[in-house]
Parts: C-alpha cells; sequence; structure tokens
C-alpha cells in the first residue's frame, strides 16, 4: 500500500485497457504536493464505470473493499456524506451521502437539503442535486438531479419530498425502501433544510407500506432492515400530520425517480459531490484559501475521457491543493468539466497491480488508514 515519493518515476502504467494510472508532483500555494490519476478512455469498450457502494445507502466500507467485492481493477471514494451525529445526541449515524446516488442504472436515493448537507461550504450556484455520471451512451456528464415523486391514496395525491435521504425537507413526506438498509430512520427528522445543526422534531409519524397497503402505523421513526416491496413513509411536521390520517389496509401507491436538469439520456450511474470547472473555466467564487487533501473528477474529449484525481496524504504532502488549485490542476490536465468529491481522511484511490485479482491503495490516506466511506466511482474491465 502507499505511494512513491515525490521525485519517483512520473510514467504513466496500464491498469486494464483503457486505463491508465500515474502519480506525480504538484506545487500548491501552501507547499508541494503529490498526485495519483486514473485516466479512463470510455471509447474502449473494454472499460466501464460503475458507482462503488456496499450494497445500501446507510452503509461504509473502505474503498479497496468495495472495488474488490464488486470486481474493480481501479476506484476512487464518492460523496460528502453523514459521518457524525454530535450534535444530535443520541442518534444514530447514517453514513449517507448529500447527494443522489444511482448504481447500474437504479435509482438509489436523493438529495438532502443544501443547509443539511455535510463537507465544505457550497461553491456559489451549486446544490446538493448536482451530480457527475455516466449515460447510457457511455459519456460523463455532471448534471443536477431532483426528485420526483408522490404518494397516491384513494382520497388524494400527496408530494414525495425524500428518497433514502439521512435529512428529509421540513413538513415534508419521505420514502424509505430496502435500499436504505438497516440504519435507523430518525436522523431524517433532525435539523432543517437551513440548520443542520437544530434539533430533531417532535412532530413525526412512520407508515409502512407492503403490497400497496398499510401494514403499521407509529409515532416514531423506526430501524431494522426494510423488506423488498416495503417502503416506508416518514413524515415530519405538516407531513407527520397528513400520515396520521392513514389507516392500516388503506390503499396506497408510492412512486419517485430523479429527473435530470441537463440530459436526456438515462444515467448508468451518479453520485453527488459539486462542479468546480465548467466548459473549461473554474466556477467563480471558488474558495482560495483553505488547503486540503481532494478528490475530484475532470470530463474530457466530450465525455469520452475520465480523470480520476486523488490528492496524496502522507505527512509531508498533507496541506494538499485549494478548491480554486483543483480546478485549475483538473484544468491542466486536460478537463473540460471538473468535479470535487470527498476530500481529506476520505481521499483514496485504488487500482489493480500487474497480474493481482485484488487492487492496492496507491496514495496514503492523510487518517493512516483507508476510511469507510458510502460510496466511490468503480472502474471496471469488460470482455
Amino acid at each position: 500500500m502507499g505511494a512513491a515519493p515525490a521525485g519517483a518515476a512520473q510514467g504513466a502504467g496500464t491498469i486494464a485497457p483503457g486505463v491508465t494510472y500515474k502519480q506525480f508532483d504538484v506545487q500548491g500555494a501552501k507547499g508541494l504536493t503529490h498526485a495519483h490519476l486514473l485516466t479512463v478512455d470510455l471509447s474502449n469498450t473494454h472499460v466501464r464505470l460503475d458507482l462503488l457502494y456496499p450494497g445500501a445507502v446507510a452503509a461504509r466500507a473502505a474503498v479497496s473493499k468495495l472495488a474488490d467485492a464488486q470486481g474493480a481493477v481501479a476506484g476512487i471514494n464518492g460523496d460528502f456524506f453523514n459521518i457524525s451525529e454530535t450534535q444530535h445526541p443520541g442518534v444514530e449515524v447514517t453514513g449517507s451521502t448529500d447527494g443522489p446516488a444511482i448504481a447500474s442504472g437504479h435509482v438509489l436515493k436523493a438529495s438532502v437539503p443544501d443547509g443539511q448537507r455535510f463537507g465544505p461550504a457550497l461553491p456559489p450556484g451549486t446544490t446538493t442535486r448536482d451530480v457527475l455520471g455516466v449515460g447510457t451512451d457511455r459519456r460523463a456528464r455532471m448534471d443536477s438531479m431532483t426528485l420526483t415523486g408522490s404518494v397516491r391514496t384513494p382520497v388524494g395525491r400527496l408530494p414525495l419530498g425524500g428518497l433514502n435521504q439521512y435529512a428529509l425537507p421540513v413538513d415534508s413526506i419521505g420514502a424509505f425502501t430496502s435500499d436504505w438498509g438497516s440504519v435507523s430512520r430518525v436522523r431524517a427528522t433532525c435539523g432543517t433544510d437551513e440548520d443542520r445543526a437544530a434539533p430533531c422534531s417532535g412532530d413525526t409519524y412512520e407508515v409502512t407500506i407492503r403490497g400497496n397497503r398499510v401494514v403499521s402505523l407509529s409515532d416514531t421513526p423506526g430501524k431494522g432492515a426494510i423488506a423488498a416491496g416495503t417502503t416506508v413513509l416518514v413524515g415530519r411536521e405538516a407531513g407527520a400530520q397528513r400520515l396520521r390520517k392513514f389507516f392500516k389496509g388503506e390503499p396506497v401507491t408510492v412512486s419517485h425517480r430523479l429527473v435530470a436538469s441537463t440530459s436526456r439520456v438515462p444515467y448508468r450511474f451518479a453520485l453527488g459531490g459539486y462542479p468546480v470547472l465548467k466548459g473549461g473555466t473554474p466556477l467563480a467564487g471558488l474558495d482560495n484559501a483553505a488547503s486540503a487533501v481532494r478528490t475530484a473528477v475532470g470530463i474530457a474529449k466530450g465525455g469520452k475521457r475520465l480523470l480520476l484525481f486523488a490528492l496524496d496524504g502522507a505527512s509531508e504532502y498533507r496541506k494538499g491543493l485549494t478548491i480554486a488549485e483543483v480546478a485549475a490542476e483538473m484544468q491542466a490536465l486536460g478537463s473540460v468539466d471538473a468535479f470535487s468529491l470527498d476530500g481529506g481522511g476520505s481521499t483514496t484511490l485504488v487500482a489493480r497491480e500487474p497480474g493481482s485479482t485484488g487492487v492496492s491503495v496507491r496514495n496514503h490516506p492523510s487518517g493512516d488508514a483507508e476510511r469507510p466511506v458510502p460510496n466511490g466511482i468503480g472502474v471496471f474491465q469488460t470482455s
């Protein structure tokens, strides 16, 4: 495990058809840092990308374990996530991500309200709905994804405010499915749309739907695995008041989907983060003060080339780069668009060594060991 020291061999090596790896030094304002780069050529039909995740939205695992479990030849960590609950003592941490997620064409979750996110302040004009993904046309692109859905009963239709999210909008109803996992759903009713640290709501309600019928009701959000074909509705404030009108045996139909703001091509996979470079120009207002270990993805050649970028977290490089410096570096590497992912102790880049059946960690994670994360980008070799 680990990176070669700065000044070591800089040449690119082939990981798999269409996938190369290299490492190099980057000079930042706070000092020298070291970068690791996977370049993926999506015009090569023997390579594809998909979401790495541990089989549930509210779960975490090391990137190397996720990659090996899914058979990826390389990968990096993904979206920012609910990493702590010190502001809500006694509330279970979910480990779930801020943004939307799609794996193998299947929608896993939608985004939390902007004020509920974990991670650095968003650049002006960006939101938790921003995603990076690859469409069924094998082209990578940045986009924004909004949840649209409803809860239909014999007396009318209610809007759906969330899908497998660790935080629901105030006054809304959210749906939880078997994709969520077994973690408690209480966190979904804590904080407000503007303040993650606000107290948990005192007005909540939960309804379980199976076979399009109400099978149970509860005053508080529960926990435990949700069976396939079952949907748990969690309401807070006005949403809870609406759910209290439901009764056992009532027919209820829940529908949901993510709607992309730009692309009409369905996404094979997508995950959250935020844009730092668009159309070859860094976004206005990017932070140029706070340096840190970073993970980013660049898009080049009309979405046919992806650059997976991770800084080294070894002590001599740990000052890292600012977000503005990351945007400039991705631009210098040939990216037209670029997207920031979770950094710090989460930053991890893995790739197989020649002849190996498992991946190795190529950078030094800044916590001196891999941090379990909820998702990432996996690079897969196909026949």
